[in-house]
């Protein structure tokens, strides 16, 4: 989907952006969430805090244009420039408010798979930090495809835990982050009850109606009570967004 005014990922980065409130800490990733940090960071949440995963600390954006968080612009200024130990021990004592997380799937509680897909058949990159963002992040968002095959009923393999079973699966096994809160797919942003933990769809992406998402979805999903069209980017999110990602990168259809 494309509208005459901007791509589906710019949609998808501006909604992103805007789940960092400000003064957080946030664990950034890789791709789409690149830049919905600095788009935050510039427009409504100048105090945030952002941790890569190559050791990189920052409280400003990006210098200039990146594609990945090794970038040069993503380097200078740094507060710090570190190891990867050091930013995951920074999440293993409880400081990280937010993490970005995408996956192969994501199942009808938020749980991850990014370790085997087709069956088994094919072995995907694995957890890498993902695990850790999931279960010590005060909360995470994930970003991904919105695909039946992406959105199934259960994951085939738990990499990153959700909420498990449902309920308060994360307190029963002693899990001390709060969880998934927001999925951000391609057609819909879907969030979670507060008491089964069961992900809810929110609101529908201009262009895309009902039955598109929940035939792309791998189970009967439930709905908010008012279902609400998705915030398109504004003028100044779209002019942030294109000054870090001026070939559309990551941003392009």
């Amino acid at each position: 989907m494309r509208t005459k005014e901007y791509t589906l990922r710019e949609l998808m980065v501006a909604a992103a952006a805007r789940e960092i409130r400000d003064g957080e800490v946030v664990f950034v990733g890789m791709r789409l969430p690149l830049l919905a940090f600095a788009v935050a960071k510039t427009l409504h949440a100048p105090r945030a805090i952002g941790l890569f995963e190559n050791g990189i600390i920052r409280d400003t954006p990006p210098l200039g244009p990146i594609i990945t968080m090794s970038d040069p612009p993503n380097i200078a200024m740094a507060v710090s420039c570190t190891t990867l130990l050091d930013v995951m021990g920074i999440l293993q004592q409880g400081r990280v408010d937010l993490g970005f997380l995408g996956a192969a799937e994501v199942d009808r509680f938020g749980n991850l798979n990014s370790t085997w897909a087709n069956g088994g058949r094919i072995r995907l990159p694995g957890s890498g930090g993902a695990c850790d963002i999931a279960s010590l992040s005060r909360r995470y968002v994930v970003m991904i495809p919105h695909e039946r095959r992406r959105l199934p009923e259960r994951v085939t393999y738990l990499t990153s835990p959700g909420y498990g079973e449902g309920g308060n699966w994360r307190e029963r096994v002693g899990l001390r982050g709060g969880g998934p809160t927001r999925v951000i797919t391609t057609l819909a942003t879907l969030t979670f009850d507060p008491e089964s933990r069961e992900m809810v769809l929110d609101t529908i992406h201009p262009g895309v109606d009902l039955e598109m998402v929940l035939a792309e979805t791998g189970w009967p999903l439930r709905t908010t009570s008012k279902i609400r069209e998705t915030q398109p980017p504004t003028p100044e999110e779209l002019e942030v967004i294109r000054s870090f990602d001026p070939g559309k990168i990551w941003t392009g259809e």
